[in-house]
């Protein structure tokens, strides 16, 4: 199998694994699933962390209003007695506003918090370290655990409007947000190597050859990009460890041009007299008391 080593930018951020046969329309679209499919795993996670905190999302119209200006305007939360989380609800007010403050309680905090650890690290970046390559049923099953922590904590569900309901049921709207600058639309997504645009229509062994042990890197564009920059010929750990011989170097030389011209005459070789006292037995004399 040929492994590619997937980046956006300078980034890394999964391996995967393909067969040299494997048409780049395919190898295509599931890099960028998974791409995107992490993005989305970090988003809900995200989001389920101000639930852990401060419970359920308020509905739009009472988003960032205060007390005040609820009860002003008569405003109700219709999914607050609904969406009730296992074993009750502390209340933690958020100074967002944006959810009401009816968080879990502590066991049921652990459960979420725990599912969020587990499911990112399943598809961490720091899997292309451990040499692991990141699937696309890998991506799905973190998806499905943080869904099933959610049903676990609120068996009647999530309001509708709630972001982490809506990005289970593919709802989400990132129009406006950081978010969506990250996202790549498949349709738009493009992979290069070596410089190059890997055509779609052709198969990863015209670029790569028939070898399946080759490990190749890649670079994950959007269209309209251009080509991403090259990789450098020198990692930034190699140049480090370059810059630290190179500073001990430097001072093993200053220690050098420091040093008298005349210390070699303390030197036990350039002793004159050292041979004669060998003879007499004169040699490792220590006087003093015992």
């Amino acid at each position: 199998m040929v492994q590619l080593h997937v980046k956006r930018g300078d980034e890394s951020q999964v391996l995967f694994s393909a067969t040299v046969h494997m048409p780049l329309d395919a190898l295509v679209a599931q890099v960028t699933a998974i791409y995107n499919g992490r993005l989305k795993v970090d988003r809900i996670c995200s989001e389920m962390a101000e639930l852990v905190d401060h419970g359920i999302m308020l509905p739009p119209n009472m988003q960032g209003l205060t007390d005040d200006q609820i009860s002003e305007l008569k405003l109700r939360d219709e999914w607050e007695g609904k969406c009730v989380p296992s074993g009750g609800a502390t209340f933690q007010r958020d100074e967002m506003g944006r959810r009401n403050g009816h968080a879990p309680n502590e066991k049921m905090k652990d459960v979420l918090k725990k599912t969020m650890q587990e499911a990112k690290a399943l598809i961490s970046k720091k899997q292309v370290q451990a040499n692991v390559c990141v699937t696309l049923e890998m991506v799905k099953e973190a998806l499905d655990q943080l869904r099933g922590a959610v049903m676990i904590v609120y068996p009647m569900g999530l309001p509708p409007h709630d972001p982490i309901r809506m990005e289970f049921e593919d709802k989400e709207d990132l129009s406006g947000t950081q978010a969506s600058l990250q996202v790549i639309p498949p349709e738009e997504a493009q992979i290069w190597w070596a410089g190059k645009e890997m055509q779609p229509g052709k198969k990863l062994q015209d670029y790569v050859g028939k070898n399946e042990k080759t490990k190749i890197v890649v670079k994950l564009q959007k269209r309209g990009q251009g080509a991403p920059a090259r990789e450098p010929l020198v990692s930034e750990e190699q140049q480090k460890l370059m810059m630290l011989h190179y500073h001990r170097r430097q001072e093993e030389l200053k220690k050098l041009d420091e040093a008298d011209d005349h210390a070699y005459l303390n030197s036990a070789w350039s002793d004159g007299q050292g041979l004669k006292r060998q003879f007499q037995g004169l040699t490792n004399i220590k006087w003093g008391p015992r």
